[in-house]
C-alpha cells in the first residue's frame, strides 16, 4: 500500500507540473518587446519560417546588432533562409549569420555560445518557439552563465497549444508531454551538476588566487 501511495503522489506531483508547464507556455506568448541587446539568436526546429522571420523582425527594430540563425540544414542554401525569414536583403547579407553545427537543443547552445564569444556579445534575445522556450533556456543558460551573459526569451506561438483545453488533441498533448518530460530531464541533470565544480562558462576569465 505505501508503494502504491508512494506512485500516486508522485503521479499527482508529475501531473501538477504538467499543468504549470503547460500554462507558463501558453501565457509566454504574445511576446513582450524585449530590450536592446547585441545579439538575436533563432533556434531552428519546427515552424522554423516563424522563427526566423521573428528574429530578423527584432534585428530591422534595431534591438539588435546581428542576428544568428542556429541550427540550419546543411542543405539549405543563404537564399532559402533569406526567403523563409522574408528579409529585406541588404540587412539580410549585412548582419544575419547561419549555424550548421548544432543538431539539438544542446548543440544549439554550445553553437550560441561561440558565436556570442566571437563577436563579444555578452546580451542576446532568444527566439524559439512557446513549448522550446524552456529548455532551449535551461541549455543556454547552462553555457552562457550569468554575470557574463544576459539572455532574454521571446517565445513564438505555436497555434496548437494556445487553445484551453490541448490535452484534448493527441498531437497537442503528446507534444506537450514530450517537451515537459525533456525539460524535466535537464532539470535533474543540472541538479546533479550542480553538486560538483562547474566549468567555467565559454569566455569566462579565471581569477588567480
Amino acid at each position: 500500500m505505501k508503494s502504491i501511495a508512494a506512485f500516486l503522489m508522485v503521479a499527482l506531483i508529475w501531473a501538477a507540473g504538467l499543468l504549470a508547464f503547460a500554462a507558463r507556455v501558453q501565457q509566454s506568448t504574445p511576446a513582450t518587446d524585449p530590450e536592446v541587446a547585441d545579439g538575436i539568436v533563432a533556434l531552428t526546429g519546427a515552424n522554423s519560417n516563424e522563427r526566423i522571420a521573428a528574429a530578423v523582425g527584432l534585428l530591422s527594430e534595431g534591438l539588435g546588432k546581428r542576428v544568428l540563425v542556429s541550427g540550419v540544414n546543411r542543405e539549405a542554401s543563404r537564399e532559402d533562409i533569406r526567403t523563409a525569414s522574408k528579409a529585406v536583403r541588404r540587412l539580410y547579407d549585412c548582419c544575419v549569420d547561419l549555424g550548421f553545427n548544432a543538431a539539438d537543443t544542446v548543440g544549439n547552445a554550445r553553437e550560441t555560445a561561440e558565436w556570442a564569444k566571437a563577436r563579444g556579445y555578452s546580451s542576446l534575445i532568444i527566439v524559439t518557439a512557446d513549448y522550446h522556450m524552456p529548455r532551449a533556456m535551461l541549455e543556454l543558460r547552462a553555457v552562457l552563465r550569468e554575470p557574463q551573459a544576459h539572455l532574454q526569451s521571446y517565445a513564438v506561438a505555436t497555434p496548437s497549444l494556445k487553445v484551453r483545453h490541448w490535452w484534448k488533441s493527441p498531437r497537442s498533448a503528446r507534444l506537450m508531454v514530450v517537451e515537459y518530460c525533456k525539460y524535466l530531464a535537464i532539470l535533474g541533470r543540472e541538479a546533479v551538476l550542480g553538486l560538483g565544480p562547474r566549468e567555467p562558462a565559454p569566455g569566462a576569465t579565471q581569477q588567480k588566487g
